[in-house]
C-alpha cells in the first residue's frame, strides 16, 4: 500500500487562502505567533481564520521561544490541534502544555537530527528545516536531504520546498509530511493559488 505524504501549508494570514488550501485537500494549516515573523498573526486574526476549518483539517500554532503565557492563551482561545515549537525550546518546555507538539529543528547534520529525536521523545513529529541565522522557517532555501537518517519518529520535511523540488525531496527521504510556506507565496503571508495548485499536483498528482 502506498502511503500518502501529508501536506501542511504554513504562514496563513488570509481567509481566502485557507479556503483554497481546504479545496485542495491539505491536511493542516499553520498560524505563526512569532512577532518577528513577516507572517505573524494575532490571536484575534487567528480566531477568524480558524473558523474556516472543517473537520479533518488541523490547525497548527507555531511559536518561537515564546512566553508560556502566550502559548496558554492560544490553547485556551483557539481550536488548535497541534503546537509547533520552532526555537530553542527544551523537551520539558514543549511538554508542559498537555497538547501534542511538533519540534522543529535546523537540520545541520545527521547527528543533530538524531539528538533532537532522542531529546524530544514525546513529540508527535520532528520538523526539519534549513539552517539559518536570520530565519525561523520560511527562508525559501532547502538543505541536504541526504543527512536525514532512517528513524521511527515521523519526520516533517520543510525548507525551500516548492512544486519543482517536492517530488524529488519526498523520493530522497520519504517523510511523513511536508511543510510549505514561501514556496506557495507571492509575498510573505500572501499565498499564490497557482503555486498552491502546482505544489499539490506535484506531490499527489493532478486533482
Amino acid at each position: 500500500m502506498i502511503r500518502r505524504v501529508r501536506i501542511k501549508m504554513c504562514g496563513m494570514t488570509r481567509v481566502e487562502d485557507i479556503d483554497h488550501a481546504i479545496a485542495l485537500g491539505v491536511d493542516a494549516v499553520g498560524f505563526i505567533f512569532y512577532a518577528s515573523s513577516t507572517r505573524h498573526v494575532t490571536i484575534e486574526l487567528a480566531k477568524t481564520l480558524s473558523k474556516q476549518l472543517p473537520a479533518f483539517v488541523d490547525a497548527v500554532a507555531v511559536f518561537v521561544d515564546s512566553d508560556p503565557s502566550l502559548v496558554q492563551q492560544v490553547i485556551t482561545q483557539l481550536p488548535v490541534q497541534y503546537l509547533q515549537f520552532h526555537g530553542h525550546e527544551s523537551a520539558e518546555f514543549c511538554s508542559q502544555f498537555d497538547r501534542p507538539y511538533i519540534k522543529a529543528i535546523h537540520a545541520t547534520s545527521t547527528q543533530c537530527i538524531e539528538n533532537s529525536i532522542k531529546e524530544h521523545q514525546d513529540a508527535v513529529a520532528i520538523l526539519l528545516d534549513t539552517p539559518s541565522i536570520t530565519h525561523r522557517g520560511g527562508s525559501g532555501k532547502s538543505f541536504d536531504w541526504g543527512i536525514i537518517p532512517q528513524v521511527s519518529k515521523p519526520i516533517i520535511l520543510a525548507g525551500g520546498l516548492d512544486a519543482l523540488n517536492v517530488a524529488d525531496a519526498v523520493s530522497a527521504c520519504s517523510p511523513y509530511a511536508v511543510d510549505v510556506c514561501s514556496g506557495v507565496e507571492t509575498s510573505p503571508g500572501i499565498k499564490d493559488w497557482d503555486k498552491m495548485n502546482q505544489f499539490v499536483n506535484a506531490l499527489w498528482g493532478n486533482r
